[in-house]
């Protein structure tokens, strides 16, 4: 009789194990999941800043090109128009952001960097472990607790 009770008992633990296992790892895909398109809505903002910032630019370059272009002409100085050199550096970064495959080639230089040059990657006194979060977190509510007082 006792024999049957722990066989099953052994039963049902092993299936509340598997349960466990199996929610678990469907937690972390979740998680997995959740912050992939985290990711993918801050770079998406990040390409919508450029192309709106590309906008007032581009507007700017163009009044200031046209400006120092008429400047130049009238008063016969071509070092006004100087300036129009890094302004076109710029403007040629921001299409490129907004438009063109920086985010491309700067994903093929990370991957090629975690490839090659992972020391590169490593973080001051390593990865966080529970303890190290629990120490902190231990000192903070001490510190939070000493100024309430």
């Amino acid at each position: 009789m006792g024999f049957l009770l722990s066989k099953s008992m052994q039963q049902s633990f092993q299936k509340q194990q598997e349960f466990m296992l199996l929610n678990t790892r469907l937690q972390l895909e979740r998680q997995l999941l959740m912050q992939n398109q985290m990711l993918e809505r801050q770079m998406a903002m990040q390409v919508a800043w450029s192309r709106e910032f590309l906008k007032y630019f581009g507007s700017f370059f163009g009044l200031a090109t046209l400006g120092l272009t008429i400047g130049a002409v009238r008063k016969r100085k071509a070092a006004l128009l100087a300036p129009v050199v890094p302004l076109s550096f710029v403007l040629a970064y921001q299409v490129d952001a907004a438009y063109g495959s920086l985010m491309h080639r700067m994903r093929e230089e990370a991957e090629s960097i975690m490839v090659s040059e992972s020391e590169r990657l490593a973080l001051p006194q390593g990865m966080p472990t529970f303890e190290s979060i629990e120490k902190s977190r231990r000192a903070k509510a001490h510190l939070t607790s000493l100024l309430e007082r």
